[in-house]
């Protein structure tokens, strides 16, 4: 929080560590409604499968490409979530970014 200039406390739920993609998703769904945004941070190969899981196909196209093309470390995936959390299926990716060389 403090290096992205956030001015609240991360809420970390050390339960992620070593989930598979049904529980990844499964705290995501926990979210409080009052949250708008959420960074979840995770392993491979769950976050790659939860990434693909969450995709719904409309989103951006260069990133939509970059994201099937490999999920390695350090790999951020964008994503818009329209309606609750609680009844999150699918999403619109905006965005893939691979912040290694």
């Amino acid at each position: 929080a403090e290096g992205a200039g956030w001015d609240l406390p991360p809420d970390l739920d050390r339960g992620l560590y070593g989930a598979d993609p049904d529980t990844v998703l499964d705290v995501v769904r926990g979210l409080d409604e009052s949250c708008a945004c959420a960074v979840v941070v995770g392993h491979n190969p769950t976050m790659e499968i939860v990434a693909q899981l969450l995709d719904d196909g409309e989103g951006d196209d260069a990133a939509t490409r970059d994201m099937a093309s490999g999920f390695p470390t350090s790999a951020v995936a964008v994503f818009v979530v329209e309606g609750s959390w609680a009844e999150l299926t699918t999403a619109r990716l905006t965005g893939f970014h691979v912040g290694r060389g």
